[in-house]
């Protein structure tokens, strides 16, 4: 745990003379339903030397074009509460928002015990993403050697991606009203059918986004290497890169549009197969949707800026002994500066109830599509899947809803409320200054007739965090729609800077010896960190803008973290019993401490007044008001004064209920240890060309989730058995290989996308890979590759497998293609 990535460039003096590359390769992504059938990409690289080999020039470049596509469902997360808990006992203290109210008498099939944990799910649907990707990599060496003493190099990385993402979606959200279902046993209870009915019939919405962005790397980096004399070496490294992403697109980085006809009379959701299917029960007298019947809704246009930029140099050297034990001598000195900033505004108008008037839009905007075809899961062709949606071009409806509605509070640069906006409203800004020093001795020796080799080192870490952050503010929270209340910004920031700093000491010991020449033990020790994410430690609390009816969510970072600390033991075997082929077999144990973990805290954050927890919902419930609906028109009659020019009812300070917001703060846990064993094998099948490959890592950690517990848990995220199995041909200028890759259920996170203390576990996976090669001559080879080829998809779930969290089926791909070497 923990490393450093060094990145090596093509180095022209070391393989002096003109050489030369070129390749061309086909794309074939069968997961995209638009776009050419086939993306090209090329790439090339010239070395050479001058001057009696003492300068030489490596140019290297590629340039790639990809269109491929995704078919997703979604959960909006998960709200899990105690069986003793529901929806409607308040007078009794059993009650909760969100807890399950009957729908009559036989409502639910083995109802959770009293002693399980339940979960019920806040949404449902499936998105349908098309993705375009342009990437051009170059990169120039320039090396100088004058002498055999001293050799300098200096090298230019640059790197672009620019994403296009287009994506239509169709969901429905649960209100926790009345419902029907059937249950799992416990002790973690998950729905497998799961129903509500409406008096007013519900929304079906159907959304679209069509957002860009672009990330570039510049990197400059300078290496001067001068031999002293035959037993000292020095080695200076001086480096400078940047990274930036930004929007490429007038709408934002990221967007989406609402639209939504209102024809849910019941919403059943089934869960009891790999891919959850959506049952909409139309009203009396509905035949399905029309394009005369939709309406726009709530849109969001996001602009996200970020940049990394990263300084920092290094002296090292290196002495030989000419005798003895010690054979040399690692030292170094070093300080790496990082500074990275993030800054957002959003444009965001909460009008889910619904824009203006049905027909608004013209009607051949809509275009009616299916949806089972679009998965190849069980549970896709499912007899009450719900089996239409609308499909609509995003920017003509943004046109359309720009030039009819125009501004709705917040504005973009465009002057209306459908628009990206340039003026950052939050801004954090994070600088990360570390100095190291490290030495190390290496020794070898014998011990009867094994070799041994020995390095022992300490290194030396000191670094100081500053974090800035500017973040906007709120007054108040307004009632937009039935279950939609978003918050009213004042236009107005605050700035906050917070600090932090550690140091740590980092011992290391390396040891392996020759049991015989063809058997090898190794056994290490060492000390490392791994420090927090930049996400972790940047300072700032922000607020999500909509609020539900019981308080809303948000985060903060925490500059004051301490990195990760592992005390790491190794000890393997290996064997290397004939030409290519080799056993191993490796033990490792980790006792880690300072792990970074997740708590939840509960703020009244601005002390905003919550239109839905005062007197004026009281009394519409008194007076007979039965759900948001009727609550709302209520309000909206008797206390005019309290709605807003777009119908909004706002919180009330003095007589509503402050809301609380469950806040989501990054913190350092307890000390845990992860072991396990690492196995591997190759054999080659004497001179026919034939072998194979196997590895596999099983590993276990004191630290796993209890899904049982409702409350803040500390879990090693990431970890997980996992398995590779590789068969190949390598003959005659022939190269085959087939491989299989498999990884069990791992954890993800421990915080589900409602911003609750959920976990979310990615399931078991495995896909099958194959590349083939043929070098028709010394200079030119041809070669197949293909990714996935059994469509695999990958699935993520929360406490337990039935409680689907996201299913991404992204199809196979094919590469094919053809290098030439001069």
């Amino acid at each position: 745990m923990g490393a450093t990535v060094n990145i090596v460039t093509t180095k022209p003096l070391n393989d002096p003379g003109m050489k030369a590359t070129f390749g061309v390769k086909g794309v074939i992504d069968q997961s995209s339903d638009e776009g050419d059938s086939i993306t090209p990409e090329f790439s090339g690289l010239y070395s050479n030397t001058f001057a009696d080999d003492t300068f030489g020039v490596a140019l290297s470049g590629s340039y790639q074009e990809r269109q491929s596509g995704n078919a997703q469902a979604n959960v909006g997360g998960w709200r899990t509460f105690p069986g003793n808990i529901n929806g409607y006992d308040w007078g009794g203290g059993n009650a909760d928002w969100g807890g399950l109210i009957p729908d009559g008498e036989n409502a639910y099939q083995n109802y959770p015990a009293t002693t399980d944990v339940y979960s019920v799910p806040q949404s449902l649907g499936y998105a349908f993403h098309e993705v375009k990707r342009v990437r051009t990599n170059g990169q120039l060496t320039l090396q100088y050697q004058p002498n055999d003493a001293l050799r300098t190099t200096l090298d230019y990385t640059y790197a672009k991606n620019e994403v296009n993402d287009r994506y239509n979606d169709v969901s429905a959200w649960f209100n926790f009203g009345p419902s029907t279902g059937v249950f799992s046993d416990g002790p973690v209870v998950a729905p497998l059918v799961y129903s509500e009915a409406f008096g007013a019939p519900g929304d079906l919405a159907m959304g679209a986004g069509n957002y860009s962005t672009v990330n570039e790397n510049k990197s400059l980096g300078f290496n001067a290497a001068y031999k002293v004399n035959d037993n000292l070496k020095l080695e200076l490294d001086v480096h400078d890169s940047s990274a930036t992403s930004s929007p490429d697109s007038p709408y934002g980085s990221n967007n989406t549009m609402g639209t939504a006809t209102w024809v849910r009379a019941v919403t059943t959701a089934y869960f009891d197969t790999p891919l959850p299917v959506l049952e909409i029960t139309y009203p009396d007298g509905f035949n399905g949707i029309q394009a005369a019947d939709m309406r726009i809704t709530g849109s969001s246009f996001r602009n996200s800026q970020m940049r990394s930029d990263v300084s920092q140099y290094q002296l090292k050297g290196n002495y030989a002994f000419d005798e003895g034990i010690v054979t040399s001598i690692d030292f170094g000195v070093g300080n790496v500066e990082v500074k990275n900033r993030s800054a957002f505004s959003n444009v965001q108008q909460d009008n889910w109830g619904g824009l203006g008037d049905a027909g608004d839009i013209p009607l051949d905007a809509f275009t009616l599509d299916t949806i089972s075809d679009k998965f190849d899961v069980a549970g896709a062709n499912a007899p009450g899947m719900l089996e239409e949606f609308f499909r609509w071009d995003f920017d003509q409806l943004r046109a359309i809803a720009d030039s009819t509605y125009g501004a709705l509070g917040s504005v973009g640069d465009c002057g209306t409320s459908f628009c990206a906006s340039s003026n950052m409203t939050t801004d954090r800004r994070t600088t990360e200054d570390s100095t190291s020093a490290y030495v190390q001795v290496n020794m070898e020796g014998e011990a009867g007739d094994m070799m041994w080799n020995l390095s022992a080192g300490l290194r030396y870490e000191q670094t100081d965090v500053v974090s800035r952050a500017l973040v906007p503010t709120y007054s108040n929270i307004a009632w937009a729609g039935d279950n939609e209340f978003n918050l009213v910004a004042t236009g107005d920031q605050e700035f906050t800077e917070l600090k932090g700093d550690y140091s740590n000491l980092l011992p290391s010991i390396d040891f392996s010896i020759d049991l015989t020449d063809d058997m090898k033990l190794r056994a290490s020790y060492s000390k490392t960190i791994a420090r927090p994410s930049y996400s972790a430690i940047q300072g700032g609390q922000t607020i999500n803008s909509l609020v539900r009816i019981d308080g809303g969510t948000g985060a903060r970072g925490n500059p004051g973290l301490k990195p990760l600390e592992s005390n790491n033991f190794d000890v393997s075997f290996e064997w290397y019993y004939a030409e290519g082929s080799y056993l191993s077999a490796g033990y490792f144990r980790k006792d880690t401490s300072n792990w970074i973990g997740y708590t939840t805290v509960e703020e009244q954050t601005f002390s905003l007044p919550h239109p839905a927890q005062g007197s004026r919902y009281a009394e519409a419930v008194a007076n007979g008001a039965v759900g948001n609906t009727e609550i709302r028109q209520y309000i909206i009659d008797n206390y005019p004064e309290t709605v807003d020019a777009n119908g909004f009812i706002l919180g009330v300070a003095g007589d509503d209920a402050v809301a609380t917001f469950d806040i989501t703060v990054p913190v350092n846990s307890d000390d845990y240890v992860i072991d396990g064993w690492e196995l591997a094998v190759q054999h080659i099948f004497g001179d026919t060309g034939f072998g194979v490959i196997a590895n596999m890592t099983v590993v276990d950690s004191d630290a796993a989730y209890d899904n049982t517990s409702r409350g803040e848990q500390f879990a090693v995220l990431g970890l997980s058995d996992s398995a590779n199995l590789i068969g190949f041909y390598d003959k005659d200028g022939i190269q085959v290989r087939l491989a299989y890759n498999t990884r069990d259920t791992f954890l993800a996170s421990t915080v589900n996308a409602l911003g609750l203390q959920n976990p979310i576990a990615v399931g078991d996976y495995a896909q099958w890979d194959m590349n083939a090669s043929y070098e028709y001559s010394e200079n030119l080879s041809f070669f197949i590759e293909g990714i996935n080829l059994t469509d695999e998809y990958v699935r993520s779930h929360e406490r337990n497998s039935l409680q689907l969290n996201n299913l991404t089926q992204t199809g196979r791909r094919f590469n094919i293609g053809a290098r030439y070497t001069f």
